[in-house]
């Protein structure tokens, strides 16, 4: 009994410490921050044009992401052997580069002195200072989230269900759509959500790759270099708030669906 209440109680303390240490730096931003200091902060233009593009570019991003990324999930999920595990660990590739590696990467494949920038160009394309690639930077950094995590929830769904649509006569889209994406939903949509949290707040890629125009995490570090601390935690504070709604909406979207 004793050594039961001695694990549940370790197990306990751990999570609560690991909590207090993720949220103590983001109260100590939000105590230091009034609320007229944000409206301030957003107020000026060049916040508003970053916030935009950012917005913008993160949803294109992720749309783009969750596209690819949950039908690739699926296959994946029902794939086996070496293939399912080099294609896994090609998909973590960009999460583990440093995202200044990943930015110059993404200058020496879409760059204007590159073969595939070059071809791009000639058609009117640019991705190097544009709105595509604040896009493509962020989709290159967070877009693996959305197929690897539904990777893992398609793979964790019971095959009967699967089984039993197919005895039924119904086709592989029919079952993806109509069986196994309803019930693996909850958490594809946490994988979506994560992989936006991870776009909007994506600077060393974006910044390599497209200074201009001026995503909000950019101007982040342009508002700390120019003016300080506290005219940059004031805009640090919407990405609090943007993370909240983000959090807000999945858990909406989630009991909607479960």
């Amino acid at each position: 009994m004793g050594m039961g209440f001695w694990k549940f109680s370790v197990f306990h303390v751990a999570a609560a410490l690991l909590i207090v240490m993720m949220l103590g730096p983001v109260v100590a931003m939000l105590a230091a921050v009034r609320p007229g200091d944000v409206i301030a902060a957003f107020s000026a233009p060049q916040a508003r044009d970053a916030l935009v593009v950012s917005l913008v570019a993160s949803t294109a991003a992720v749309a783009l992401a969750t596209l690819l990324g949950v039908p690739a999930g699926y296959a994946l999920a029902h794939s086996s052997g070496p293939a399912r595990a080099i294609a896994l660990a090609v998909l973590a590739l960009p999460l583990a580069f440093p995202p200044v590696a990943s930015g110059i990467m993404l200058l020496q494949t879409v760059g204007a002195h590159t073969p595939i920038g070059a071809a791009l160009a000639s058609h009117g394309i640019t991705f190097v200072d544009s709105l595509p690639g604040v896009a493509l930077a962020e989709f290159f950094v967070a877009g693996s989230f959305v197929a690897i995590v539904s990777t893992a929830a398609f793979a964790t769904l019971d095959p009967i269900y699967e089984e039993s649509a197919r005895t039924l006569g119904a086709g592989a889209l029919r079952v993806f759509f109509r069986v196994a994406l309803p019930l693996a939903a909850p958490n594809v949509v946490a994988g979506i959500v994560l992989a936006w949290m991870r776009a909007i707040g994506e600077y060393g890629a974006t910044s390599i790759v497209a200074y201009h125009p001026t995503a909000l995490p950019v101007q982040l570090y342009v508002t700390l270099s120019s003016q300080g601390v506290a005219p940059a935690l004031a805009l640090s504070y919407g990405f609090v708030v943007l993370a909240a709604i983000a959090i807000a909406l999945q858990w909406a979207l989630r009991r909607r669906v479960v």
